[in-house]
C-alpha cells in the first residue's frame, strides 16, 4: 500500500454503502439511496448521541474552515473514488457546498490507495474506528466484527492483528450482536416496536457466564432476556449483573416481572440490610479475609458447588467475583 496525498473534488468521492453504520440504516430504509438517506444514517437517532456528535464535528469544521485528518480514500479497479475512513467529514462537506457553493467545499484533503484488497480496507476500518480517535458505536463495531467473522469467516487471529484487543472481547461483542438479531428483533417484531441499538449494552450485558446461568437454572432463555427489555422490565443495563440475585429471591422476582430490574434490586437490599455494616470496609480487607476463606475451602465444598443446585447461589457469586476481577485486571494491564 503506498498512498497518495492529495485534494480530491467532492463529486468526484463516494460515500462507502457498507460501512456499518449506514448499512445498518439502509437495511431498513425503503427509499432511493439519496445523500439525504446518507446524511439520516449518519445522524440516525438509534445511535445514541450520534446525532448531536455530528452536529459538533459539523460547527468545528465550519469554524475551522476545513477537516484536520484527510480522509482515506481506495481507487477501485474501475476508477470509482470510494471513502474507506470518513464518510461523516465527507457527507459534512456535501452538505456545505449545497448551502455555500462559493466556500472551501470543492475539495477535501485525502489519503489515497490504489486497489485496497478487502483485507486492507478491514485493516483500515478496525484501527480507526475500534480503536482508533474516532470510534464506532458499540453496536456498529459488533455488526462490523460480526460481518467480518461470521460472514466473511476471517480467523480471529486475523482480526486481532488488525484491531487488537482479545478474542474474549471480540467474541463477547459478536455473540452480543447475534442475540439482538435473534431474539430481540423478534421481540420487538412481535409488539410493534422500534429496533433500538441503544439497547445493546443490555445483551453486552447478557454475554456473561453468570447471566446466562442464571437464566437457564431457572428455566428462562435468551428470548425471556429479549422480552423483558422491550418491556422494560430490564430498564438499566448496569442492574443486568443483579439479575442472577432478582431469579433467585422469589419477592424480588414478582417486582421485577410486575415493575423492573431497578425496583427488584431496591427489594434485594431491603432484605439484606444486615449487611451493610461491611459496605464501609476497604475492598482489600474484605479481600484478605475472602482469600483466607477461600483458602480454607474443602474438597467436599467444591464437589457440592460443582454438583449441588442448592448450592447455585454460592456458585454465582464466586463467578460473579471472577468475571468482575477479570475486568479490572484488564484494565490494570492496560495502564501499565
Amino acid at each position: 500500500m503506498k498512498p497518495k496525498y492529495i485534494e480530491l473534488d467532492i463529486e468526484d468521492v463516494h460515500l462507502d454503502l457498507g460501512n456499518p453504520r449506514i448499512k445498518q440504516y439502509l437495511e431498513i430504509y425503503s427509499g432511493e439511496i439519496t445523500s439525504e438517506a446518507i446524511a439520516l444514517a449518519l445522524t440516525n437517532p438509534g445511535n445514541g448521541d450520534s446525532s448531536t456528535s455530528y452536529n459538533t464535528l459539523k460547527e468545528s469544521i465550519k469554524v475551522s474552515g476545513g477537516i484536520i485528518h484527510p480522509i482515506i480514500v481506495n481507487k477501485e479497479k474501475d476508477g470509482k473514488l470510494i471513502v474507506i475512513e470518513g464518510n461523516t467529514r465527507l457527507q459534512i462537506y456535501k452538505e456545505f457546498l449545497l448551502s455555500n457553493p462559493s466556500g472551501p467545499w470543492d475539495k477535501i484533503s485525502s489519503i489515497v490507495y490504489d486497489n485496497l484488497t478487502d483485507s486492507e480496507k478491514h485493516s483500515i476500518r478496525l484501527q480507526s474506528h475500534l480503536v482508533g480517535p474516532r470510534e464506532w458505536d458499540p453496536y456498529s463495531k459488533a455488526k462490523y466484527l460480526h460481518q467480518l467473522s461470521e460472514i466473511e469467516h476471517l480467523p480471529m487471529p486475523t482480526i486481532i492483528s488488525m484491531c487488537g484487543g482479545n478474542s474474549s472481547e471480540i467474541n463477547k461483542l459478536i455473540s452480543a450482536y447475534r442475540d439482538m438479531q435473534v431474539y430481540y428483533s423478534k421481540a420487538v417484531t412481535e409488539k410493534g416496536d422500534d429496533f433500538d441499538i441503544r439497547e445493546f449494552s443490555k445483551f453486552i450485558e447478557l454475554q456473561r457466564s453468570t447471566i446466562t446461568f442464571a437464566l437457564t437454572s431457572k428455566g428462562f432463555s435468551k428470548e425471556d432476556f429479549a422480552k423483558w427489555v422491550v418491556n422494560d422490565n430490564v430498564d438499566t443495563a448496569q442492574n443486568v449483573r443483579q439479575l442472577p440475585a432478582v431469579l433467585k429471591d422469589q419477592e424480588a422476582l414478582k417486582v421485577f416481572l410486575k415493575k423492573n430490574i431497578s425496583e427488584a434490586v431496591k427489594k434485594i437490599a431491603v432484605t439484606e440490610n444486615s449487611h451493610n455494616e461491611l459496605n464501609n470496609i476497604a475492598y482489600d480487607i474484605l479481600g484478605a479475609k475472602f482469600l483466607e476463606s477461600l483458602n480454607r475451602l474443602e474438597y467436599q465444598e467444591v464437589k457440592k458447588l460443582s454438583n449441588d443446585p442448592s448450592y447455585d447461589k454460592k456458585k454465582t457469586m464466586l463467578l460473579s467475583i471472577y468475571e468482575v476481577l477479570q475486568d479490572i485486571m484488564k484494565d490494570i494491564q492496560q495502564e501499565d
